[in-house]
Parts: structure tokens; C-alpha cells; sequence
């Protein structure tokens, strides 16, 4: 039986600790540039043209920023909007961003239809929020805004829908049509993340229909700017998506919207208005190959060997 490598357990940030091999070497930077990186551009000595460091403030010039180095012009693209529980629940807090929520679905629409017979690349996905207090779970998010709040007349309590099936429904301006709906873009979710609804096998429902469509960007609208949204964009980008969040098309009750994007735009995304996203689709926009930029077979969307 052949040895096994020495192994040491590196403990990580995860539910269990990380196995490293102990007879490979890691590399410094310096070693790893040394020598050929097929999967990675030959640009990698040049300044970059994202960040911005504090001069004049030792010792690491703190503060830091970065932003993306992409456009969305910068390539072809395959491409999902993402209307994240705009539904009727949330009404009063959609009353600005509705009329920019209904130019998005539109667009993405049309230009859905175009590229319909190139075998899809273009796609629209509506989540409902659908915690309710009967629904039998309780996790830490329950627990986080804690068990009051929830009188029928004055509720306060965010965790779950108060007015039934009626807030269940997508936003009427905006709703799935019959044939979306059976083609399985809309669907119910119970979590921050779109992406954490799982299907019986254990996938998640939305990467897996953004996979069928070899979907490589996500454009996210809807509500609430600093948690769904929020949680949704940091889940995008872990799972291998170019990432817009359309900053003018997002909502929330509370006074965190700007901050939130603030973080999306300097940490995961990219944060654009409406125009510049409908301009970019209907003047702009080229369809992309299916695993040019992402691939499907791992979690993070690595690209897949050749």
C-alpha cells in the first residue's frame, strides 16, 4: 500500500478543518509568478486600475478601496436579472423603485426573446419571501429579531409575511407570466440568499436553473437593500457570478440602503442605475458562449478544465 502524504489540519473558517499537505510547498508570490499560470492573464505585474491606497498614512496607507475591474460592456455575457421578493408584502417600500423594477423586467424581457432560439443566455428570476409564523422553523434569523413583535394590528417583527397569501403575490406590475411561472422562474424562498433554496438532491434551485441557461451575471432589484440583497450579491459572487446590483431598482424599510450598496460597490459588485443597465442591454449587450468565463462543475464557478 503506498504511503499517504504527512498531512497537518489547518484549522479554517468552516464547520471543519481544512487538510493541507505538508510536502507541498507554498509558494510566495514571487515563486508562483516565476513561473507559467495558463488560467491566469499576463498582466499580472501591472499596477491596478481598481484601487486606490491613502498616502501619506503610514503604515499600510490605510484606508483601502477596490472596485470591480470590469464593465459590462467589458465582454460577451450571459446574463440574469434577478427580482429578489419584490411582492406584494413589500409594497409600500417598492413605491420609488417600481416604475424602474417594471423598465428592467421589460427589457430583460425583450431582449430574452430575441435570443430565445441561440439556445437562451438571457433570463428573468422572481424569489417570494415566504417565512410565515406557522411554518414550523426556527434558526438563528428567528432567533437574531427574536420572538415579539407580533401583534396583528401594529406588527414589527421583519422575519415574517403578515397578510397571508395576498403577500405572497409577486408585485402585480411585474408578475411572472403563466408560462414563467410553469418554466420554474419564480419561486418561493425562505432565506437571505436567493441562492439558499435547495432542490431534493441537495443543489441549489437558482444556481441550477442559472446553470441551464450557462447564466455568467447576475443583475439584482428588488427588496430588502441591506439584507436580501446584501446576502444575495456576496452569494453571487461565491458561486462564480459577475455581480450588478441596480442601485436606483433596490429597496428597504430601515436606514441602511445606502451603506448596504456601498459595501456591494467597493467589496462584490458593481452598483449601476437603471439607464445604465437598459442602455447596456438594448445597445450593448452581446450574447456570451456557454463556459467562457464560468463553469458549472464546481461550487465556485471556477472554470472548467479544458
Amino acid at each position: 500500500m503506498t504511503p499517504k502524504p504527512e498531512q497537518t489540519v489547518v484549522q479554517g473558517l468552516c464547520h471543519r478543518p481544512l487538510i493541507h499537505d505538508a510536502n507541498r510547498k507554498v509558494m510566495t508570490l514571487a515563486e508562483a509568478l516565476a513561473e507559467p499560470r495558463p488560467h491566469r492573464e499576463d498582466v499580472h505585474q501591472e499596477p491596478m486600475t481598481n484601487f486606490k491606497s491613502t498616502p501619506d498614512n503610514p503604515p499600510h496607507e490605510l484606508p483601502l478601496s477596490f472596485w470591480a475591474s470590469w464593465e459590462l460592456n467589458s465582454r460577451p455575457r450571459r446574463i440574469a436579472l434577478l427580482c429578489d421578493d419584490c411582492q406584494e408584502e413589500y409594497r409600500p417600500y417598492a413605491q420609488d423603485i417600481l416604475k424602474n423594477l417594471e423598465t428592467l423586467t421589460t427589457t430583460f424581457r425583450s431582449v430574452r426573446d430575441q435570443h430565445i432560439h441561440q439556445g437562451g443566455g438571457v433570463c428573468v428570476v422572481w424569489s417570494v419571501w415566504s417565512r410565515t409564523f406557522d411554518d414550523g422553523i426556527h434558526c438563528a434569523m428567528d432567533r437574531w429579531y427574536g420572538p415579539r413583535g407580533l401583534r396583528p394590528e401594529t406588527p414589527e417583527n421583519a422575519v415574517y409575511v403578515f397578510t397571508g397569501h395576498e403577500g405572497l403575490k409577486p408585485l402585480k406590475e411585474i408578475e411572472p407570466t403563466p408560462e414563467e411561472v410553469a418554466d420554474g422562474w419564480c419561486y418561493y424562498g425562505r432565506h437571505l440568499d436567493m441562492f439558499w433554496n435547495f432542490r431534493s438532491d441537495g443543489k441549489s434551485y437558482l444556481d441550477e436553473k442559472l446553470k441551464e441557461q450557462g447564466i455568467d451575471t447576475v443583475v439584482i432589484s428588488g427588496l430588502w437593500t441591506d439584507e436580501c440583497i446584501l446576502s444575495t450579491a456576496y452569494a453571487a459572487l461565491s458561486r462564480g457570478y459577475d455581480v450588478v446590483v441596480v442601485g436606483d431598482a433596490v429597496g428597504t424599510a430601515t436606514a441602511n440602503g445606502q451603506k448596504a450598496l456601498d459595501i456591494v460597490n467597493g467589496t462584490c459588485g458593481k452598483v449601476l442605475t437603471t439607464q445604465q443597465v437598459v442602455d447596456y442591454m438594448k445597445n450593448e449587450f452581446k450574447l456570451g458562449e456557454v463556459g467562457a468565463v464560468k463553469g458549472t462543475s464546481h461550487p465556485d464557478g471556477r472554470k472548467d478544465p479544458h
